[in-house]
This record gives structure tokens, sequence and C-alpha cells, in this order.
């Protein structure tokens, strides 16, 4: 089973037919997975066999607007169907942001490759920022990076406001998982008074995928939003899981707690957890083995089902 990332800020008229477009090749294809259109763009991840992929990937870039998208494979477990459905949907952003006007189409940061990204992380006039969320931070970052503490990105707009000044800090470098998030962060910070601001070409993925062993200054997993919960260093599913309770990643040390019960709770949240939301939880678990035993899907099963970014 292999992955695909992709997404394009470009200015789209008519979203809801693009829409059913995507949705009727997908199917066609057998792909599952989460595609996000807005009037600003194109985000999404779909899973299912290599050659269906790369057809599907293909038809979506002969498209005018899409001409030049980039498109990043990974790969999952045999037994991983990384998403149980498919679903393209038509929003209002591709990816939340919560403040306008943000066009990434009218300008962004510097994009740079791997080579260039580790000269600025070296450089100790530039302060490296990792828009990811804080659940994301936890499981691998870059060395020596900010971590802004959020919850989701709605919230970088007030992590900038709190703790970044473009007269103090007025070289700024970031990344995210594949670069959706740092095209509006980026021109967000453009539009602050920042400088420079450089931002990693195709985020973490296409940094893993082509930067040298010997060169590589990633430390840890990188989360992912389907099935695999993680990806490693090589771009294969990662030791990661996720708590269905509170959705934080688990290492297999959080699993291995006595605080850590399946699809109920684990350290991060057990503090939290109450006889009702447990039981509940208990219930939702007998109904998915139920289902198991059947050899059906139970929707409550699925865990993350937001595309890349």
């Amino acid at each position: 089973m292999e992955v695909v990332t992709f997404y394009r800020f470009a200015p789209l008229e008519d979203p809801q037919a693009l829409q059913r477009e995507v949705h009727a090749q997908a199917e066609q294809s057998g792909l599952k997975g989460t595609v996000l259109i807005a009037r600003e763009g194109i985000n999404g991840t779909l899973a299912g066999e290599g050659d269906s992929l790369r057809a599907f990937a293909a038809w979506l870039g002969r498209l005018e607007p899409f001409a030049e998208m980039e498109f990043k494979y990974s790969t999952a477990a045999p037994d991983n169907r990384v998403f149980y459905r498919l679903k393209i949907k038509v929003k209002d952003e591709i990816v939340g942001f919560g403040r306008r006007p943000v066009d990434p189409a009218l300008r962004t940061g510097e994009r740079v490759d791997a080579a260039r990204w580790n000269q600025l992380l070296e450089d100790p006039d530039v302060l490296v920022v990792d828009t990811r969320n804080d659940y994301e931070v936890s499981i691998g970052s870059f060395p020596e990076s900010i971590n802004p503490g959020t919850r989701s990105f709605r919230g970088f707009a007030g992590f900038v406001s709190e703790r970044l000044d473009p007269a103090r800090q007025p070289r700024i470098a970031m990344y995210c998982t594949g670069g959706i998030r740092c095209e509006k962060a980026s021109a967000y910070l453009l539009d602050q008074g920042f400088e420079q601001v450089y931002q990693l070409e195709g985020g973490i993925l296409k940094y893993l995928e082509t930067v040298a062993p010997e060169d590589n200054r990633w430390h840890g997993e990188c989360f992912v939003f389907d099935q695999r919960v993680s990806v490693d260093q090589a771009l294969e599913q990662g030791s990661f899981e996720q708590c269905f309770a509170c959705r934080h990643p688990l290492s297999p040390e959080d699993r291995a707690s006595e605080h850590y019960r399946l699809g109920v709770s684990c350290p991060h949240c057990i503090q939290d957890l109450s006889p009702v939301r447990a039981a509940a939880f208990e219930e939702r678990n007998r109904q998915v083995s139920i289902a198991q035993r059947r050899g059906a899907d139970h929707i409550g099963a699925q865990g993350p089902d937001m595309p890349g970014d």
C-alpha cells in the first residue's frame, strides 16, 4: 500500500465541479483518503496501489491549475488500510488558518531544499520555527527549533504576536509536514514585517525523501494524518499508534504504561478520563470487536482522517 500527499494554492472558480471530477477519478482508481477543495486550491492525502495512485496523479496534474503540483509518496505496512473511506470535501480553506486575508498565491517565504535547509539550521542569526502542533512536535523535530505549543494551526498567529518580533528576529526559517502550513505561515510573517522568511520546500516528507543519510538532521519520526500515525526516516510506517480518547501519538513506551488501555486511555489523558467517557470507550471497543469478527468495518475504528497538513 502506498500513500500520496499533494497540495496547490491556485484560484479555483468552481470547487464543486472539481469535487465531482476528483471524486469520480479517485473512486474509479480504487483510492481512499481525503481531499479538501476550496477557492484557494486543493490539499489531499490518498492511499491505494502504486500504479493507481500514479495514474490519478498524472490525471490531476494535467488539469491547468495543478500543472506544477508536486506529489510526495510514502508507504504503509501491508496490513494497514491507511484510510477507510474516500472523502472529497469543499471547504472555506484547504488548511485552516483563521486569519484573513492570507494569500499564499501572491507571495510566500523563500523555498529552500534540504542542503540549504541544513545551512540555515547552522546559522545563529536564523530562528527556526516548527509550524506544526504540539502533539506532532512531541515525536520528532529538527534540533534547536522552536515549538509554538499550538493545539491547532489556527493558533499560530497568536504565537507570532506573543513570541516573535520582526525587529529582533528578522530572519525566520520554518517547516511543517508537507509544506502547506508554511505557505500560509510564511505569507503571514511577511505581512507582519519580517524581512527574510524561509520555508523548507516540500516539508519534512520531501526532506526525508531527498537528503543523504549522512546529512539527515531530523530527529525522531514524523506525524502523519492517517492510520499510519507516523513515518520513520525511510518514509515507512513508524512505531507510533494513536490514542482514540485524546488523539495523542503513543510510543511503545506509552503503550507499556499502566495507564494505557486500548481505545480507552493513555498516559496523556488518564487524568481527564471520567467514568462516563471510559464506559463509552469500552462500549465502542466491544462494537469494534463484533464488527471485526464479522469481517466488517466499524466506523468508530477509524483514526485520523485529514490530509497531510
